[in-house]
């Protein structure tokens, strides 16, 4: 069994707060427990005895789902500390066996699967992290 109290880390946070009406589109915000880019904003007026409120709607980074959330504007939200990486493609993958070691010579498949891989891989550019 695994011990606890002997675990290590960077300590890094992989969020920090920020105030909901200072998210903007296109920016990073945790909805519903998952990191989303925000791809949809609008804040409703302030009520007779409340706060303005910020409907936001973002796609998770991971899976592509999309997910809503609706808070005052004065709240803090949970925002992501995203760094994405871009990588060359050469036809081979390099994997990390559970072990540690390494396996280089998986080659990419060459079918539509393997091109697509290719082509995504091309498109990706550096998002400037917070």
């Amino acid at each position: 069994p695994e011990d606890p109290f002997h675990k290590a880390d960077s300590g890094a946070s992989t969020t920090f707060p920020m105030q909901c009406s200072s998210l903007r589109k296109n920016g990073h915000v945790v909805l519903k427990g998952r990191p989303c880019k925000i791809v949809e904003m609008s804040t409703s007026k302030t009520g007779k005895h409340g706060h303005a409120k910020v409907h936001m709607v973002g796609i998770d980074i991971f899976n592509g789902k999309k997910y809503e959330d609706i808070c005052p504007s004065t709240h803090n939200m949970d925002v992501p500390n995203v760094t994405r990486l871009d990588y060359q493609v050469d036809g081979y993958m390099s994997l990390l066996k559970d072990n540690g070691d390494q396996k280089e010579d998986l080659k990419l498949p060459t079918n539509d699967l393997g091109k697509e891989i290719q082509r995504s891989e091309k498109q990706c550019t550096p998002l400037s992290s917070k």
